[in-house]
């Protein structure tokens, strides 16, 4: 049997990284209700909030607390499974993935929000076939914490090992968490490097396509979604076209971004257009009723020229001084041969006087 290559061996450690990756990023997306299963199908368990003060069928915890505030809750495991199970325990962050689904830090990454603020009562549960277990957790919020929404998450995890890839499995189920601390609540979007680029149309009289790209920004301390218009317009706001319906941005946790691109169609290109964006921030409460705020509006230029159309009007311009300069030295050509003719009389009228006189 021949050694590995170091080629190979980069080749493998490269493919473990990026399936550990996947799976970590698969198994946990927005409030983890239903079971998570493992690939050969004898390992399955749930998690679910516990029963309490708080609500007897949540989806996800949530709390409204001051800095300095301490919560207790719970959530209850259930192994569906043959055999006993043996699951980590822990809380991290939340942040918004390029897909824009909620994801959570994994445990060797630090948390400073709800990861590090969330404490379950112990680090690993055993959970036998058919059994359910009550896992404690407090919620310890410091006296500096500032104002705002903060999300992660509090887990369960499996790690397995595959000995025929090479390779540790770790499958994580968990459930939301979502504190607001209290204090100025200041929800603020922004939008950020607006630019449009026109994509122009073949036919010298038609209208062609644009693409409006932007980036909204939360720079506030509320988790905020939105709903947003964009349009196009000529010089002096007219020849205006506007964007079909966009899709409204996942929500953004403070100070997350998510970039947007927008087509419009029928636009005419009027050589210098204006791109108009328009957000309504939309703020979320604890009961789930989502209120409009005040509108944010940005604007940016950029060219469309009509190409085609141009190249026409450049050679019907260029054929006509073409003629004209044709026409010119035609004239004057004729000009010329007229003036021939009569210096050409009047020498010979001239000559006849001087041949008749005495």
């Amino acid at each position: 049997m021949h050694a590995p290559t170091p080629r190979r061996k980069t080749t493998v450690a490269a493919l473990r990284t990026a399936v550990l990756a996947l799976l970590a990023a698969l198994t946990i997306a927005g409030p983890l209700t239903a079971p998570a299963q493992a690939a050969g199908g004898d390992v399955t368990w749930t998690v679910r909030t516990a029963p309490n003060s708080y609500g007897s069928d949540r989806s996800s915890f949530g709390y409204g607390v001051n800095p300095g505030g301490r919560i207790e809750d719970a959530m209850v495991v259930a192994n569906r499974g043959k055999d006993p199970l043996t699951l980590a325990v822990y809380a991290a962050d939340g942040f918004t993935t390029d897909a824009g689904r909620l994801d959570l830090l994994t445990r060797d990454q630090k948390s400073v929000g709800v990861g590090a603020w969330v404490h379950a009562g112990r680090t690993s549960v055993v959970v036998r076939p058919g059994r359910t277990v009550r896992v404690p957790f407090t919620v310890s919020v410091p006296d500096n914490a500032t104002p705002g929404d903060y999300v992660g998450g509090i887990l369960t995890s499996l790690k397995q090992s595959d000995d025929a890839a090479g390779i540790n499995v770790d499958r994580r189920l968990g459930i939301r968490v979502k504190l607001r601390v209290s204090g100025e609540l200041q929800p603020r979007l922004e939008i950020e490097d607006l630019k449009v680029r026109y994509d122009g149309t073949l036919d010298p009289f038609g209208k062609g396509d644009a693409t409006v790209s932007y980036t909204i920004h939360n720079t506030g301390n509320a988790i905020l979604s939105a709903r947003q218009t964009a349009s196009l317009s000529g010089p002096f706001g007219r020849l205006r076209a506007y964007a079909d319906a966009v899709a409204a941005p996942p929500e953004l946790l403070p100070g997350e971004s998510w970039k947007v691109r927008v087509p419009v169609h029928g636009v005419t290109p009027a050589f210098r257009l204006t791109a108009t964006v328009t957000l309504t921030p939309l703020l979320t409460d604890a009961s789930g009723s989502t209120t409009p705020l005040k509108q944010v509006e940005a604007d940016a230029g950029g060219w469309a020229v009509p190409w085609t159309l141009l190249l026409i009007v450049v050679v019907l311009a260029a054929a006509v001084a073409a003629w004209l300069l044709l026409a010119r030295r035609s004239r004057a050509r004729r000009k010329r041969r007229e003036d021939a003719r009569v210096r050409d009389a009047v020498e010979q009228a001239l000559r006849g006087q001087q041949t008749s006189a005495p």
